[in-house]
């Protein structure tokens, strides 16, 4: 049998080679690198590195003067799977999630840094709550390569972000929304903006930068909305038309005196395994209810599910669950997903787990 994490060939009864990849114990055996008989050397790390960053070059993010923040590699999508790097200025935060892919973190390391000789000064990397068999391991998150601030501040769109990776949910940011942001800044001017699992205040910068006369952030962690009120300041100064309350959004939408404008819905993960869809379901239809009740007559609702196990169908058969219970019209201007640094492979269709709809409730 072969060690976690090792890697292996895979060849037909008939002896044709099929595939080189990790070696995983749990239900996936085997994470695939290549479908061609390749050498896993230094030389391999490079390449796939270099054409990973080849495609966010044909997109425009790099280089990049307004926007610094941006995913490098993602999993599958860039043929790595197992693997995550975002970029954030001169840091690369890298997170691990199978033991094939930690194993090889110092050459992966060692190839950003000759791919991104120029750009990257510091490689973090934060496996310790991403790695499977944590107790083989023992990993522990710091720097490979620098010893840079785990807090820095960033650009996305123009606008300033301080991130910290080794404190923040995922690597420190939400870069996934990106551009879903930039879509709610152009809708903002001269709108009330409430802003649900807020988090660090990214679509609340947006849709101040967009005009909006009035911003609510809401998240149950103290700390994101300590964090949202600082990225607010950093942006617009003490006096922004900015709220930021922690409370849960559930209770917020219940007890709040006053309807929104705008609405955005950016939950966590309500189901992360197919046992939990159900319920999820049920969440997803009783948030969404919540907020199409407490927008203004014209208004829109920005509306996401991250989870993978819940399908494009299923979340919109919840949001259309939540639209006839309220008696109100609505209508589909938008259908959202990941951004292009996000890719998707088409043999791994759970890579989209992000689903967005923007909604116009007349």
């Amino acid at each position: 049998m072969p060690s976690e994490g090792q890697l292996v060939d895979i060849w037909s009864a008939n002896g044709k080679f099929l595939a080189t990849g990790h070696f995983a114990s749990g239900s996936i055996a085997v994470r695939i690198l290549s479908f061609q008989p390749v050498e896993v050397d230094d030389k391999f790390w490079v390449n796939r590195i270099s054409d990973a960053l080849n495609r966010r070059k044909a997109i425009g993010l790099y280089p990049n003067s307004t926007t610094n923040i941006f995913r490098l590699i993602n999993g599958e999508g860039d043929a790595l799977p197992g693997l995550i790097i975002d970029i954030y200025g001169a840091t690369a935060v890298m997170q691990c999630h199978s033991a094939g892919m930690y194993l090889a973190r110092e050459a992966i390391a060692d190839a950003i840094m000759q791919v991104l000789p120029a750009t990257i000064s510091a490689i973090y990397d934060k496996s310790s709550g991403t790695l499977p068999f944590r107790e083989k391991f023992n990993p522990t998150d710091g720097y490979i390569v620098g010893s840079e601030n785990t807090s820095v501040q960033c650009l996305e769109h123009g606008n300033r972000y301080r991130i910290s990776w080794a404190e923040g949910q995922k690597t420190g940011f939400f870069i996934d929304q990106r551009e879903n942001r930039l879509l709610l800044q152009g809708y903002s001017k001269g709108k009330s903006v409430l802003n649900t699992f807020g988090y660090t205040g990214g679509f609340s910068v947006s849709a101040l930068r967009g005009g909006a006369t009035e911003v609510i952030t809401v998240d149950s962690s103290t700390l994101a909305v300590t964090a949202a009120n600082q990225n607010i300041e950093l942006n617009f100064g003490v006096n922004a038309p900015h709220t930021g309350i922690a409370m849960d959004t559930f209770e917020y939408l219940r007890t709040c005196n006053h309807n929104f404008d705008i609405i955005v819905l950016d939950p966590p993960a309500f189901a992360k395994h197919n046992d939990a869809l159900r319920n999820a379901l049920q969440a997803y239809k009783r948030l969404n209810l919540a907020a199409i009740r407490r927008l203004n007559p014209g208004g829109l609702l920005f509306t996401f599910s991250c989870s993978q196990v819940v399908s494009k169908t299923d979340f919109r058969n919840a949001v259309f669950s939540a639209a006839v219970i309220s008696g109100r019209q609505v209508s589909i201007l938008h259908q959202l997903t990941q951004p292009a640094d996000h890719p998707i492979n088409i043999y791994h269709p759970d890579g989209e787990y992000l689903k967005g709809l923007v909604l116009s409730v007349p």
